[in-house]
């Protein structure tokens, strides 16, 4: 499977990174630590030199019952970190971390090259027309209800069975407005309880028959440290661990604070393959 990037054909057939860049004072691991450019520069060499493909922008954090932030804040927020790092870093694939349509259409003008919607555009009706007119690759993630309301709406008859119906719909609805490149997310902790979150890890190489790249942002969430009796800085090991287990269950692209470990993971994995498969 591949994905075209501002005309750079991404080949998911060998899993990429992505590298999160928090711009928010309120994200569950690395909230406030990105304040300035000097940080923001440093962190982003350090995860492209790390070997990260994508560099994943979020301003608006969307971890339970996070603050609300108004939609001009996040384009405050987001388009000068895009301009900066695009300076510096001409080359760098930017991914977009909203569910608003303004916010898309500004990061792409400004030279960001995907999206990525916690809401699969159900946050915002004109989301997905908008991804369709400015033509780049669109990751939509499975939730209900937003990151203020998702913990209260865990309720389902087959968790896995559901996670394909909504993601057969939205797709349907994507690929009728033109969006070609389609990346799937099960969106962990959205919406999931601890032990959801764990099925629906068992049974990742089910989604599969969606026939679109899958995403898996597992990184240091409480799905780990919860389990561990522990806590997100503590929870790298645990994050090594389960990326391991997307990746031998089908993850193309894993979404991850800790570059350097999600590398090594991949090509641990790959060796684990036959020569011919590879």
């Amino acid at each position: 499977m591949t994905i075209n990037c501002k005309g750079e054909i991404i080949d998911l057939a060998s899993p990429k990174v992505m590298g999160i860049l928090n711009i928010t004072p309120d994200s569950f691991y690395d909230g406030g630590k990105h304040k300035n450019e000097t940080a923001i520069l440093k962190h982003t060499e350090s995860m492209l030199n790390q070997g990260a493909t994508f560099i994943d922008i979020g301003a608006y954090s969307s971890r339970p019952n996070a603050n609300h932030v108004h939609e001009d804040e996040e384009l405050k927020r987001i388009i000068p970190v895009v301009n900066l790092i695009l300076k510096t870093f001409p080359e760098a694939l930017l991914s977009i971390d909203t569910f608003r349509s303004k916010v898309a259409e500004a990061s792409v003008k400004a030279g960001a090259a995907m999206i990525n919607d916690i809401s699969a555009g159900k946050l915002d009706n004109n989301m997905l027309q908008t991804v369709a007119s400015l033509n780049v690759p669109y990751i939509m993630m499975h939730m209900r209800g937003t990151p203020q309301t998702m913990q209260l709406q865990t309720n389902y008859d087959d968790l896995i069975k559901n996670i394909i119906y909504y993601f057969s719909e939205r797709i349907a609805i994507a690929k009728s407005l033109g969006i070609i490149d389609i990346i799937v997310d099960p969106g962990f902790g959205f919406a999931k309880t601890l032990e959801q979150n764990y099925e629906l890890l068992s049974k990742f190489e089910l989604l599969k028959i969606i026939d679109k790249p899958i995403l898996a942002g597992i990184s240091r969430k409480s799905m780990i440290y919860k389990t561990l009796k522990t806590s997100a800085e503590e929870a790298l090991n645990g994050t090594t661990i389960l990326n391991t287990v997307a990746l031998q269950k089908g993850a193309s692209i894993l979404r991850v604070h800790d570059v350097k470990e999600a590398m090594e993971c991949i090509k641990l994995v790959e060796s684990l393959r036959p020569p011919y498969e590879n």
